[in-house]
């Protein structure tokens, strides 16, 4: 009788600790490639998958890694981040996103956002990404016209614009399609390349000596001393990436960079469930937002229309 008690209760040992082992949660291991900083970007990024029910630390573990604006160590990143072998890597902006496909084929990744991904070669279309790649675009370049005008009501006397670029690879035909829209209202555009952030400066002055009246800046993860430099230089700048205006741009036109952030995570969510990313569609924003600084705007002398105020989404007084 002793002898049976013994094994029945090595039994429920061995089985129980079975059965915990088959209860203990998945870790799932994500990893971040940054083109830039993600200051504002990873905070959001986290509270939307605490959301979805996954606890950093216990069933998430987040592997980062950001270029800060110098896109020409991302490669070097990237095949470090893939390396740990996430389950999926959420890549910040097009310089990270293409760092990303080259260095993994297999382990899927979430674009947050693209200019480009059908024409950079990252999907074959937006209903069907077809490969280890999904996740969402920005339509900045179907939304430069508008944004321009934006601008041309608020310096109506404009002649001439300098547009900065970095050495984003999507900057070369952004630059064509603003060039194009400038013209169509009389007003003449110069490109101005600041490959990374300490090459700004030299960008800004270059602006100011070829005699430019604003400068309207292509998307970047945000580098914070351009709408420093457009104030201390009195050169009134507009943005396509929204989050410049908190840091003191002037104005932006274009989707809630953030909430694409929160969009990201239920894409993260998806692919640890099992939905392949050849499968999932990439969502394109529908609602854009103009925003403006009117600290900025009188900090510059700027006397912003009341027409164009009335059109503003958000105003930061």
């Amino acid at each position: 009788m002793l002898r049976r008690h013994f094994f029945l209760c090595g039994l429920a040992i061995v089985f129980g600790s079975g059965a915990a082992r088959a209860d203990k949660p998945r870790v799932w291991r994500l990893g971040y490639l940054g083109s830039g900083s993600g200051t504002r970007s990873i905070p959001v990024l986290r509270k939307a998958l605490q959301g979805l029910g996954y606890e950093e630390g216990k069933t998430l573990l987040l592997d980062i890694r950001e270029a800060k604006g110098d896109y020409s160590v991302l490669p070097g990143l990237a095949k470090d981040l893939v390396a740990g072998r996430p389950d999926v890597v959420v890549a910040e902006a097009t310089p990270a996103i293409a760092a990303a496909k080259e260095a993994t084929a297999s382990i899927p990744i979430v674009m947050c956002p693209a200019t480009d991904p059908v024409g950079s070669g990252f999907i074959e279309s937006f209903a069907h990404p077809g490969g280890n790649i999904t996740g969402l675009a920005n339509m900045y370049g179907d939304l430069t016209a508008k944004t321009l005008d934006f601008m041309h009501l608020v310096l109506p006397n404009a002649k001439k614009i300098a547009v900065l670029t970095s050495a984003n690879p999507t900057h070369r035909s952004l630059f064509e399609v603003a060039k194009q829209g400038a013209k169509s209202i009389g007003i003449a555009a110069e490109q101005f390349a600041a490959p990374t952030p300490a090459d700004l400066p030299a960008a800004f002055a270059a602006m100011k000596s070829a005699g430019c009246e604003a400068v309207y800046v292509l998307a970047d993860p945000p580098r914070p001393l351009v709408p420093q430099l457009a104030q201390q230089l009195e050169m009134p700048a507009i943005y396509q990436v929204d989050t410049y205006v908190q840091l003191g741009g002037l104005m932006s036109y274009g989707p809630d960079v953030l909430d694409l952030f929160v969009k990201a995570a239920s894409y993260v969510d998806k692919i640890f469930k099992g939905t392949s990313p050849a499968d999932i569609p990439v969502e394109q924003p529908s609602t854009f937002h103009f925003k403006i600084n009117l600290r900025t705007a009188r900090a510059l002398g700027l006397k912003v229309p009341e027409t164009v105020l009335i059109q503003a989404d958000q105003v930061i007084e």
